[in-house]
């Protein structure tokens, strides 16, 4: 055996024994081998894993339409006139032809929804210097595709790529991110099979234990590679092994495929990115960095964007900080994924263990209030409690109904999205958050959807028109956003694996500082998360042991003259990014 395979080989005889083990490695190699090797042959370097400039926009591929013409089309020239300069990944989430949720019930893994454009429509955005992310939908696939299809007909080649059980089995333990039946009826040809679906009756999961399953995968995610993938996202990954009698939620053999597929990518495309996709308490979703080195590159900050709702809604950053002091890194080829608002809601179960029960409630009493929805989850004891919040992040942190000025809400949004920028790791923008969108009660009417709050279908048009008023809420979102990114990218002291340090100088005020990966660019970011003037004091020594002469706001060049004891006043929901000159 090659000793570069080693890890693979491993990996395999774990998850399927000796004997068949062996066979599923001959397998991999054969596909492994068959993967076009890289123009250059010299091994990758981490610190090539991450970059200062990167920034990802999370959108559907009809987020912005045009009459006549096709949605991916529209959001490549949207993308190109309005977004290239500051942002250079774009999160397309799934493209392909589906049956529900929105696209995450996959009929063919494969193929581009035509509705939506072609493949060529998608090798528009990496042939422009575009990096992109693909979901790799791989818990579950549609009850529609070919796969479940053939199952239903008792093809033998399908019969175990689903998980049949009899309904009286005890399941009580199974962990639940849903309250629909965790078995589904169905028909087959020959006799009725009741089969596994976590998450809704047209997603039925995959069975893992059988190796074509696990075969046919790994191929899918190295055919998006060869299109073009440079970040690949697990999603609901956390589900993906099922084993009767646990929990049936990061067991093992889950985390054994996450490196498995981790070994394959650091053999074949090193440059290549996994992030798992795990809505679930702090520790629990870290765990997916494995030892820093065999799972995840990156995995999504659950917590923060209900640790930060809740920091603005009460004007304190108190529990926020504390949480964020907590954060480190496992090795320099990891880092967080950083977000407020993406195309489902805001997670509650990662708040267990951060916030208590009555802080939790508050946010589930301000979502209401604010005009959103709640999804529930089942309970191992039969009862049902929230799960997330729906609503869009600016209406979440924005009263609707309160009629306050634009030019406060726009403020407040605007630190909401500064802190996910000034912390360690790559930012994460929902469209809807770049373009400060309001919950669209008429979607979830038209749906019974929860979640259709936050998917509103943009007129290209009329948005075009808002970002052009300079009065209008999306303009001035998107022109502060954009300062906001800009400056970003310009620091080094923000790169994606440099170091932090969480100063609690104020309740009101969340303060980090960030030091460049050389240690050589000092900033220290303040957020004012109330709507009072603050004062913030602070020791001249946390930018280093030689006195900083002086120091300079990048955000606004405003000169602040340094002082053994510096202080500091802050607008409301004011930011000020602090640099030693």
């Amino acid at each position: 055996m090659e000793l570069k395979y080693q890890r693979i080989n491993d990996l395999v005889i774990y998850l399927f024994g000796d004997s068949e083990g062996e066979k599923v490695f001959d397998r991999l190699k054969v596909l492994l081998s068959e993967f076009p090797k890289q123009e250059k042959e010299d091994k990758f370097e981490a610190k090539q894993f991450f970059k200062l400039e990167d920034i990802i926009l999370i959108t559907y591929g009809n987020s912005i339409y045009q009459n006549n013409q096709k949605p991916l089309e529209t959001l490549f020239i949207f993308f190109q006139k309005h977004l290239q300069k500051f942002i250079n990944t774009v999160h397309i989430l799934p493209f392909y032809p589906y049956s529900s949720d929105d696209g995450f019930s996959v009929i063919d893994y494969l193929a581009v929804n035509p509705d939506l454009g072609s493949w060529d429509d998608i090798n528009r955005f990496q042939s422009n210097g575009i990096q992109l992310m693909f979901d790799a939908v791989i818990n579950h696939i549609s009850s529609k595709s070919k796969w479940f299809e053939q199952f239903l007909q008792d093809d033998s080649k399908y019969s175990n790529y689903f998980i049949s059980i009899e309904p009286d089995t005890d399941l009580s333990k199974v962990t639940r991110p849903r309250t629909s039946p965790l078995l589904t009826c169905s028909k087959t040809k020959n006799c009725k099979k009741w089969v596994w679906t976590t998450f809704s009756s047209d997603q039925i999961d995959l069975n893992y234990r059988n190796p074509d399953t696990l075969i046919d995968v790994v191929e899918i995610i190295l055919k998006y590679i060869l299109s073009g993938a440079k970040l690949i996202r697990l999603d609901a990954i956390a589900y993906l092994w099922k084993e009767v009698g646990t929990s049936c939620i990061h067991l093992p053999q889950t985390h054994a495929v996450v490196q498995l597929l981790r070994a394959i990518l650091d053999e074949v495309a090193p440059e290549v990115l996994i992030i798992t996709e795990t809505n679930v308490p702090h520790d629990e979703n870290l765990s997916y960095f494995g030892n820093g080195n065999n799972e995840a590159h990156l995995v999504y900050q659950f917590s923060l964007p209900p640790l930060l709702a809740h920091a603005i809604l009460t004007g304190s950053a108190e529990n926020l900080s504390h949480w964020a002091s907590t954060l480190n890194l496992p090795s320099c080829t990891t880092t967080f994924f950083n977000f407020t608002a993406s195309h489902d809601g805001v997670g509650i179960r990662p708040l267990m263990g951060i916030l208590p029960p009555e802080e939790i409630q508050l946010l589930v009493d301000k979502t209401l209030l604010h005009g959103g929805k709640i999804s529930s989850k089942a309970n191992t004891d039969g009862s049902s409690s929230p799960y997330e919040l729906n609503i869009t992040y600016f209406d979440l942190i924005n009263n609707p109904n309160l009629g306050e000025s634009i030019d406060i809400q726009v403020k407040r949004f605007l630190v909401s999205q500064a802190i996910p920028l000034v912390l360690t790791g790559i930012p994460g923008i929902y469209i809807h958050s770049l373009l400060g969108s309001r919950n669209h009660l008429q979607e979830v009417e038209e749906t019974g959807i929860a979640r259709s709050i936050n998917r509103q279908k943009l007129d290209v048009s009329i948005i075009e028109n808002e970002i052009s008023d300079i009065n209008s809420i999306r303009y001035q979102i998107l022109s502060g956003y954009k300062k906001l990114i800009m400056c970003r990218i310009r620091e080094n002291a923000f790169h994606p694996n440099g170091h932090q340090k969480i100063l609690h100088l104020s309740p009101a005020i969340f303060a980090v500082l960030r030091i460049s990966p050389d240690g050589t660019e000092i900033i220290l970011a303040l957020q004012n998360v109330t709507n009072q003037w603050q004062s913030v004091t602070f020791s001249q020594d946390c930018f280093g042991t030689v006195p900083p002469k002086s120091l300079v706001d990048v955000l606004t060049r405003r000169n602040f003259i340094s002082q053994e004891k510096m202080v500091i006043f802050m607008n409301p929901y004011e930011i000020i990014w602090l640099k030693s000159q």
